[in-house]
């Protein structure tokens, strides 16, 4: 039955569907552990799944209460917006693309205005209409804080995938005692050089380095920005107490450092090989070929 004021007058209607929603509180998350959402999430117990939609209820209420129906950022979704985003994210690992995550979002919404119906039957047409359209709005803003959040989650997940990948893919050989490389294969942006920094530096305290060879026959091309990054990492490096060697550096590449006018000042050497004799030199090792000196 519809709710009435103190003098006598229907509720408005948005709190009519507050009270609505606090009174069939059980009914609608009896009926949401039946969804797609809740069941496929949910799997321990149906009751896990309930007591999760009475969580999710209960905000709603919170919300129609402040008659912030079209806000996502009411106050109200702030106790459910952790669990929207973890439900979010749990259907994407489960394969679903975020257009039917969505339709299942959406799928919560004919139940409760099933109830809504049923409890309003005996209310004025243009009162039920009011009221349905505010449910419908409210539903709607449900829907919208959790993709916000489900994507937000996945934005996040991805950041972490992408730096994990950053690290793989920027080892720290130890070639000798003091002695540690870096090689580097593709482009060198700015989060790519802050990680390869991180990596070298750290491997620099660690093995004792007093040499530290970064190797870019892997990288396409050296541009202005590229050096700079080059040299951020050199001077790390040299504050670190180790001296850096650049190797790899190809005839194209050496050109373009000579067009673009750069100074790398920096230790060079063609290559890996080049760049590792010149540091066993420099320790007062000495590479010797099989057979030499021998008569």
């Amino acid at each position: 039955m519809p709710e009435h004021e103190a003098d006598g007058q229907l509720a408005t209607p948005t709190h009519e569907v507050r009270d609505f929603l606090h009174r069939r509180r059980e009914q609608i998350a009896q009926r949401w552990a039946d969804e797609p959402l809740f069941r496929a999430v949910f799997t321990v117990s149906r009751d896990e799944a309930v007591e999760a939609g009475k969580v999710v209820v209960d905000a709603l209420t919170q919300v129609a209460d402040s008659e912030q129906v079209e806000d996502p950022d009411s106050a109200g979704f702030s106790a459910v917006r952790e669990q929207l985003g973890r439900m979010g994210a749990a259907r994407s690992r489960a394969g679903l693309s975020n257009t039917q995550v969505s339709s299942e979002l959406a799928a919560l919404r004919p139940p409760v205005e099933n109830l809504l119906a049923a409890d309003l039957q005996q209310a004025p047409p243009e009162h039920l209409r009011a009221c349905s359209t505010v449910l419908t709005v409210l539903m709607g803003t449900l829907r919208l804080v959790a993709m916000q959040t489900a994507l937000s989650e996945w934005q996040a997940l991805s950041d972490r995938q992408r730096m994990q990948l950053l690290e793989v893919a920027t080892p720290v050989i130890r070639l000798w005692d003091g002695i540690v490389a870096v090689p580097l294969i593709g482009t060198l942006d700015s989060a790519r050089s802050q990680v390869v920094m991180e990596t070298l530096l750290n491997a620099v305290v660690e093995e004792h380095a007093r040499f530290a060879i970064l190797d870019i026959t892997g990288v396409p091309t050296v541009d202005s920005l590229v050096a700079q990054h080059l040299m951020k990492t050199v001077a790390a490096a040299r504050l670190m107490g180790a001296e850096c060697i650049v190797s790899g550096i190809r005839p194209a590449i050496a050109q373009t450092i000579v067009h673009l006018g750069l100074d790398l000042d920096v230790i060079t050497r063609a290559s890996l090989a080049d760049a590792l004799g010149y540091a066993l030199h420099q320790l007062g090792a000495d590479i010797v070929k099989p057979g030499a000196g021998q008569r």
